[in-house]
Parts: structure tokens; C-alpha cells; sequence
């Protein structure tokens, strides 16, 4: 390794641009990290004609990015949603993301949304073509190279009375639930050769170098860097940082997001260590939703399960068992102990080929299963008689599940799969970053930008804010679209003695 990972919650100090020797190597746009954010950054701003340098601590392109099955969160009319005969438009897109979202930043949502088909006709341009396809069951992600289902919250209520339901998890054309986005970063990766783009493996940032004497304040000027044991600086007219989250920081984790550290089976790279949201920090920028990770442990598939009911240690309802499985596992994270229990009847009951969520048993009686799992006397049953009778005429007036997913859970045995943390298997990875304008301009508090820096990605704060709100494809999404639009700026704004 070039640089090991950065651990600790310790802020790098940053480097007087007075301090550089005069030789000291210049570029026009400097760019930390080579994932899907970092990517489109640098190859948007080499095609603008800027001298572009793309610093990866790892041996070989991708990052997490790499790591990911492959699906893109587009719409408005996609070309694939075309050919499959599902109608959207940049309203709705806009009203669901706008609803679904903790705290809708409408200006970026809405660029994102006005943009989107351009930007999925961009990313075919890298080489590739989404499956004119479509994928129709309720699935983490399709198990096929189909390029189109449902990956949030867009059939589940309140959200779908918001704006019209439509499928914008486009996934590219390569099987299975991981590495599809591999495809993705070796054309980008080639594509970034094409443009001139110098990247530097083994080699990371580890300091911003500053000039304190800019009329418009502090600026970013270069970075101090290190490659095993050589290290150096490099001046350049714009940073922009695209490093990753910090799942894999346990000492971040512990301070903004302590449910990541509890049997969970973190998502992330290596470097996944927050270094760059701290190289951030080093020179004033505000950080937005850092306590707010995403953890999911899905309960399906099979969909069929989700014709059961998903109670706490109260055995009472809590979430529509319909919803997106990182919504439903963020309710769950919620309940006394972080406990709940999905539960199925004999009727609706079918195993998943590699459960997530474990069978606990199946029990004859309801009396026998809420003595079994310590639940009130009782309550199951309430629960239950509750559901049914409304399931029975197609309705759910507590929670408003989908009417494809009502169906009674009345005849026995009952099994009973664990939802508990620490029994299932949770995975997830971070969500907070750096709090950035629309073309990625690092802001302070008071909203003022860090003129020279740009951030984009996992350690930048745009769409995906929280657990409940967000959908398959989002991080693919917003970190191609928003790192496209971070280089551009960074090379427009660069300095003119660098043109």
C-alpha cells in the first residue's frame, strides 16, 4: 500500500502555498480518488481542455464503485423506460425525491432530475448499453442483466400519492449483484486515457496546500502528496476531492454513526477511512449528515414473503412490510433493542436460497410463538387478527402496504424469520459528507465557498441522506452526475496562467 488507511478522527493540517518550492509541479484540476465520482470529475474536466492529475491510493482503479452491482438511479424518461413502455417525467421524478428525501436540497434535485436523460445518454457513450429490458419482481437488485425495476420507495406510501410511480434502477448489462459497476470504471478508466488524464496509483493526498493571502479569501491551491516513501506537492487551479466514505474508520464510525459498529458487515473499500472528508474539515467545510448511515438486512426475496407481517418486541406493527429494505431496517434500527420479527403462515411461507434475515422456527399456535420469543401474551394474535380482516378486503388502513401484498396470514404454522440485530445480517456504509453547492463547490457553515475546492461522491453530501429515503442507484447516480459536474467547474474556475 502507497499510504495506509487513515484511521482516527484527526484533522490534517494544511500546507502555506508560500512554503512550496518553486519547481513545484502545476495542473490545472488535481482530483483524490479514482471511484465513479472521481472518474467522471476527471474526465469532464480533461475534456474541457484542463491538465488533469487523478491521485489513487490504491494499485488499481474503482474503489468501492467497483464493488457495487451496477445500478444507476435515472429517469424522466429514460431510454429504457421508453422501450419497456414506463412512462415518467421530470416531475415526477422530481416530487418523489423531493418527498422521499430527509432534507430536499430542490436545487440539486432538480438539475438531477432535468439532466438525467442526458446524463444516462453520457454514460453509454463510456461504451456500454443498459438491457432495453425490464425486471418485474421486488428484488435487492436483478439477478439478471435486465436494465430496469423498481429500487426505492416509489410504489410504497406516503410516496407514491406524491408523485407517480415509475422504475429508475437502471442496472448495466452484466449478471449478479456485484462488480457490475467494474464494466462501468474500466471504460471510464479508458476513456480518461483518451482524454490525457495523468493518473498516479499508490499515491494519495494527504494535505491541502493553501494560499491565505487570495483576494476572495483562503483558496485551495494544490496538495501534498505520498507514494510509499516519497512524498511531494502539486499546485493546481482546482481540487477535487471524490475519496469515499468512512465506513472503514472505526474511529469516525464510533463518533457520528455507532450503529455501523454493531454486527454489521461493512460495505466499503479499504480506504473507505474519511480522509478526505477531514482534508475538508482542514480548511473550514461543514459536514451534513454524518449520523445518518445506511443499514439494511433485506427480507426479501422471495416477495411472497412480504405478504407477512413485521412486529416489535411489543408484537405491534411498525412499517409497511412493502417498503425498500433499507427504509423498513432503519425502522427496525428503531425499536426497543433494535428487535423485530417478520412472520409468515404456512400458506405464503417460502425460503430464500441465502437468507439474510434467519428462520428462527415455525409454531403451531400463536400462543406457542409468543411464548417462544418472549412476546406479550396476546399481542401476535391482535396483531394479526387486525391484519387480516383488512387484508381480506384489500386494505391496510395502519401502515398502507400495497394491495399486491395483502394477503391474510391466517392459517398455521406460522414461521418466523429474525429481523434482531445481531441475528441478522446487516450490512451497511456511510451516507454524511461535506456539504457542497450544485457543481460541488465546498461550503462552510455560513455557506460562503472554499474557493479551489471541489467535492464529490461518497464524502459529499447531495441526494442520499438517510437509510429511510434512499434508493438503490442513488450513490451511482449522484456521484457520475455531480462528479461530472465538480470537474467542470474545477477546470472552468482554474487559474488562467494554468489555461
Amino acid at each position: 500500500m502507497s499510504t495506509a488507511p487513515s484511521k482516527g478522527t484527526v484533522v490534517p493540517e494544511t500546507v502555506p502555498a508560500s512554503s512550496l518550492p518553486p519547481d513545484t509541479p502545476s495542473y490545472d484540476v488535481v482530483v483524490v480518488g479514482f471511484g465513479i465520482a472521481g472518474g467522471c470529475a476527471a474526465l469532464e474536466a480533461a475534456r474541457t481542455g484542463a491538465r488533469v492529475l487523478l491521485l489513487e491510493r490504491a494499485a488499481v482503479h474503482g474503489g468501492t464503485s467497483s464493488m457495487s452491482g451496477g445500478h444507476f438511479y435515472l429517469g424522466a424518461g429514460t431510454a429504457v423506460q421508453q422501450a419497456t413502455g414506463h412512462d415518467d417525467s421530470v416531475e415526477d421524478m422530481y416530487e418523489y425525491l423531493v418527498a422521499v428525501s430527509k432534507e430536499p436540497e430542490k436545487d440539486k434535485i432538480r438539475v438531477y432530475c432535468e439532466e438525467s436523460v442526458a446524463h444516462f445518454d453520457w454514460l453509454e457513450m463510456l461504451g456500454f448499453a443498459f438491457e432495453r429490458s425490464y425486471y418485474p419482481e421486488k428484488a435487492v437488485i436483478q439477478p439478471g442483466t435486465e436494465g430496469l425495476m423498481f429500487t426505492g420507495n416509489e410504489k410504497v406510501w406516503p410516496f407514491k400519492d406524491a408523485a407517480r410511480p415509475a422504475p429508475r434502477g437502471h442496472k448495466v448489462p452484466v449478471a449478479g449483484d456485484t462488480e457490475g459497476t467494474k464494466m462501468v470504471m474500466d471504460l471510464l478508466r479508458d476513456r480518461c486515457d483518451e482524454a490525457g488524464v495523468e493518473v498516479r496509483y499508490e499515491t494519495g493526498a494527504t494535505r491541502l496546500v493553501v494560499d491565505e493571502s487570495a483576494a476572495t479569501g483562503p483558496a485551495v491551491v494544490g496538495v501534498a502528496w505520498k507514494s510509499f516513501e516519497q512524498a511531494g506537492y502539486v499546485r493546481a487551479g482546482g481540487v477535487v476531492i471524490a475519496a469515499g466514505g468512512f465506513v472503514m474508520n472505526p474511529d469516525m464510525v464510533a463518533e457520528h454513526t455507532p450503529a455501523l459498529a454493531q454486527n454489521l458487515f461493512t460495505l466499503g473499500s479499504t480506504y473507505d477511512d474519511g480522509l478526505g472528508i477531514r482534508l475538508g474539515q482542514s480548511v473550514g467545510a461543514e459536514l451534513k449528515h454524518m449520523d445518518e448511515p445506511f443499514i439494511t438486512a433485506p427480507v426479501y426475496p422471495p416477495s411472497q414473503l412480504l405478504t407477512g407481517i413485521i412486529v416489535n418486541r411489543a408484537g405491534e406493527r411498525f412499517v409497511a412490510e412493502d417498503s425498500y429494505h433499507s427504509r423498513t431496517s432503519q425502522f427496525v434500527m428503531e425499536q426497543p433493542d433494535s428487535a423485530a420479527y417478520l412472520i409468515v403462515d404456512s400458506e405464503h411461507v417460502e425460503y430464500p436460497k441465502f437468507p439474510l434475515v434467519p428462520l428462527i422456527d415455525g409454531y403451531e399456535t400463536l400462543e406457542e410463538l409468543e411464548s417462544s420469543l418472549g412476546l406479550p401474551t396476546g399481542s401476535v394474535a391482535t396483531s394479526l387478527e387486525r391484519y387480516n380482516d383488512h387484508a381480506a378486503r384489500g386494505e391496510d388502513p395502519d401502515f398502507h402496504k400495497g394491495v399486491e401484498w395483502l394477503s391474510p396470514q391466517g392459517t398455521g404454522p406460522w414461521a418466523v424469520f429474525d429481523l434482531r440485530l445481531g441475528k441478522a445480517m446487516y450490512a451497511g456504509f456511510t451516507l454524511g459528507g461535506m456539504r457542497v453547492t450544485v457543481d460541488g463547490e465546498v461550503q462552510r457553515p455560513d455557506g460562503s465557498v472554499v474557493v479551489g475546492l471541489y467535492a464529490a461522491g461518497a464524502c459529499a453530501s447531495n441526494l442520499a441522506q438517510d437509510g429511510k429515503g434512499y434508493c438503490s442507484g442513488t450513490q451511482l447516480g449522484e456521484g457520475s452526475f455531480f462528479g461530472r459536474r465538480a470537474g467542470r467547474a474545477a477546470a472552468v474556475t482554474r487559474s488562467p496562467a494554468d489555461r
